[in-house]
């Protein structure tokens, strides 16, 4: 916890029980008032609050540039294999085995054909990797939440977050 912060919490848990014992007649709202024209506080939680809010901004604007770079990304890297492919459709009926240049050479080899499955349910078991288990995280808190007993799990302890709604 920032030290500033941390300070302004120990005064405002000092002031509220001052008041608290030296008024024990005010309601809650009138010591929230109080505490908040003699306190910090407020207005340090208020700007770690838009700090907070300029991060989420800042992380889903990022979000979508990287979205978008991603994609950018792919479209290159399809139009670099649809020149690779030129260049090899080109080399093979012109008869060139070998293109040399000063900063390049490309020469065309044989490659090895690639699998293709025709129907995989058909295939042998010898042929299959099985796959580790995964679990049901969602599907797990969806049946503990409804009541249901799941052996080796249980919820957790609810916690306290902030709800900030912006206009």
């Amino acid at each position: 916890m920032d030290p500033q912060l941390r300070q302004s919490l120990t005064e405002y848990q000092y002031l509220r029980e001052r008041l608290a014992a030296d008024f024990p007649e005010a309601d809650e709202t009138t010591l929230r008032d109080t505490l908040e024209g003699l306190s910090t506080l407020p207005e340090l939680l208020a700007g770690v609050v838009r700090s907070y809010l300029e991060d989420l901004a800042l992380a889903a604007a990022l979000g979508l540039r990287l979205g978008d770079m991603q994609e950018r990304l792919a479209r290159i890297e399809e139009r670099a294999e649809k020149k690779r492919a030129l260049v090899t459709t080109v080399m093979e009926r012109a008869g060139l085995k070998r293109l040399t240049e000063p900063d390049f050479t490309a020469s065309l080899r044989n490659v090895r054909p690639g699998v293709v499955v025709l129907d995989e349910a058909v295939i042998p078991a010898e042929y299959w990797v099985p796959q580790p288990a995964k679990l049901d995280r969602q599907g797990l808190a969806l049946a503990l939440r409804g009541g249901k007993t799941v052996p080796g799990a249980a919820l957790g302890s609810a916690q306290t977050t902030i709800s900030v709604k912006t206009k």
